[in-house]
């Protein structure tokens, strides 16, 4: 029998990324005990890599923007797929989001005459990204640390949290080890935010670390929670191809809003044959597309890429207002971008799928369980636009932070998680020690990447999708035979044992989703069913566990309210 460390808060926020971080300033402003566990260090978040900047109807540099517009902008973005409350939530309230972070000490670049600065990025029609130059995310988290920090919100880094448990129909708790040392810590809580990122690490090629392998989508679905849209997974067009060691790494957006010109191996802008009016900011779904089908025909770069180009820049306007990317390709491939072309290519990057929440207060179809930032669905629909991820995780993690404190105020009377719960789920993670022999958690981790990358991933068929569910199907049936050896101090292979379970049931779902949406929208591209269709832009697909197997449902859409629907009457 295991003896546990035990921790009680009122709110758990399970993330400790820009939408965890906001749900616990939130929830700590709102008077009640709040605990943050992060699965690695603080600081260490997917928001650093949303380099570009914040959207935000601000007006500030395109006096014409308002929020009606940027939330035409995200629907249209998104094919129509996106939960329109959530949209319009957000396309209001951003503009408070971003001066209250310029409030708390953040540092916006400036117009001349002291406003913040806004750039254009694709798919937005006017210039409305709030930046400090490209290191927006990287301010932003620094901002909201020292305002955590400040709050006294106490920090369980790097602290992996495994089992949500649950009393009756509610969440009362949760399960986690220290990744140091192996030892199991409960925590118990009457209401749980989840901010765990989403997916990028079931695809071979991806700009996401290590982290980020489906934590609270696969917790969440174990309880019985709904995911969404889960087809719908962002291959940002510009990551990095050379060399080996760096593919996939994010190169963003911020170049092509600043100028950058997309070209391939016969010099020709491509981008003017897919998307002639708004070429290198058309969005990254379908700039994404282009450069994969470019380098399919045979017009791309030495490495397997495209060329993106700011040498026709003046160099210290660059440096200045690119210096991260500067840095990036200087150090880490020995390129000047000032000088020469950068090679770029597709890379995972984004879930717009997650968990189905409502719009208003973030909850979940689990009681007592909220979730913000990537890990819902249903704000950016079939994809997202670039610059949206940030205000997103600031809007719908205050809003959480308000609901999830506001659900633990009236259920004060906390629920103590029964402890035969406790016990099966460490007997679950322990499991791979026992065995005498058994699969290599490297090597299904590896078929899963491969499996995804290249039957799930930019451009899909019917056969391969089938082809993918059926390997899934054998890597499950694996995974319960996985073995680890040695200690659990710092072992991981026993982490990614863990990480696997997740992965592969949020991969099927994604395989799943895929496989039942016969058009081709936004993300989803099936090169079987080219063409977007009217019926479909009326379903969501709905995940849910059904005992041992995973249960595919449709759902319709909400419909939008006639004086939103006017707007898209009007553009016309």
């Amino acid at each position: 029998m295991e003896t546990f460390e035990k921790h009680e808060h009122d709110v758990l926020v399970i993330g400790a990324g820009g939408a965890g971080l906001r749900a616990a300033i939130e929830a700590k402003a709102q008077g009640v005990n709040v605990g943050l566990v992060c699965k690695s260090l603080l600081g260490k978040a997917h928001t650093v890599m949303a380099e570009g900047g914040v959207a935000a109807a601000m007006g500030n540099v395109d006096p014409q923007d308002n929020w009606q517009v940027h939330f035409k902008d995200t629907m249209a973005g998104g094919k129509m797929m996106n939960n329109w409350r959530m949209a319009q939530l957000h396309a209001q309230q951003a503009p408070e989001r971003v001066l209250e972070l310029e409030k708390w000490g953040a540092l916006f670049d400036r117009t001349p005459s002291g406003t913040i600065l806004q750039r254009a990025f694709g798919g937005h029609t006017c210039k409305r990204l709030a930046h400090v130059g490209d290191r927006t995310g990287l301010e932003i988290i620094r901002t909201l640390q020292e305002r955590a920090v400040e709050a006294q919100v106490p920090v369980y880094m790097e602290c992996t949290v495994t089992h949500l448990l649950r009393a009756g129909d509610r969440v009362c708790g949760a399960l986690a080890y220290w990744r140091s040392n192996g030892k199991f810590v409960v925590f118990t809580a009457k209401s749980i935010i989840l901010a765990t990122g989403g997916v990028g690490k079931s695809f071979r090629i991806t700009s996401n670390s290590w982290e980020y392998t489906s934590d609270g989508l696969g917790m969440a679905y174990a309880l019985g929670a709904e995911l969404i849209d889960m087809e719908f997974v962002q291959f940002h067009p510009t990551g990095m191809v050379w060399p080996p060691g760096v593919k996939g790494l994010l190169v963003t957006e911020a170049v092509r809003g600043e100028g950058g010109r997309l070209t391939n191996n016969k010099g020709e802008r491509f981008m003017e044959r897919y998307d002639p009016k708004r070429m290198e900011l058309s969005t990254r779904d379908q700039v994404a597309r282009a450069i994969y089908t470019e380098v399919k025909e045979g017009r791309g770069s030495e490495h397997g890429g495209v060329f993106l180009d700011v040498t026709h820049l003046d160099g210290e306007s660059v440096k200045k207002k690119l210096p991260s990317m500067y840095h990036q390709f200087k150090d880490l491939a020995d390129v000047d971008i000032t000088k020469q072309p950068m090679e770029v290519g597709p890379t995972t990057h984004y879930m717009m799928g997650g968990l189905r929440v409502d719009a208003e207060t973030t909850a979940t179809t689990i009681p007592g369980l909220f979730a913000a930032g990537e890990v819902a669905g249903g704000m950016h629909g079939g994809n997202r636009l670039g610059g949206n991820s940030l205000s997103d995780l600031l809007v719908f993690g205050r809003l959480a932070g308000i609901h999830a404190a506001e659900f633990s105020r009236q259920n004060k009377q906390g629920i103590t998680p029964p402890d035969v719960e406790i016990q099966a789920a460490t007997r679950q993670m322990l499991e791979p020690f026992d065995r005498k022999e058994g699969a290599s958690p490297y090597e299904i981790h590896d078929e899963l990447q491969d499996v995804m990358q290249n039957l799930v991933g930019i451009m899909r068929i019917e056969e391969d999708i089938k082809t993918a569910l059926t390997k899934l199907e054998g890597l499950k049936q694996r995974l319960k035979t996985v073995r680890v050896t040695g200690s659990r101090i710092y072992n991981p292979g026993w982490h990614l044992a863990y990480d696997l379970r997740n992965l592969l049931n949020t991969s099927e779902a994604i395989a799943r989703s895929a496989l039942a949406r016969e058009e081709s929208r936004g993300a989803h591209t099936r090169l079987d069913h080219p063409k977007l269709s009217p019926e479909w832009e009326k379903i969501t697909h709905v995940i849910q566990k059904d005992g041992d197997g995973m249960n595919l449902s449709q759902m319709p859409k909400p419909q939008m309210p006639p004086e939103l629907a006017k707007l898209f009457e009007e553009s016309h």
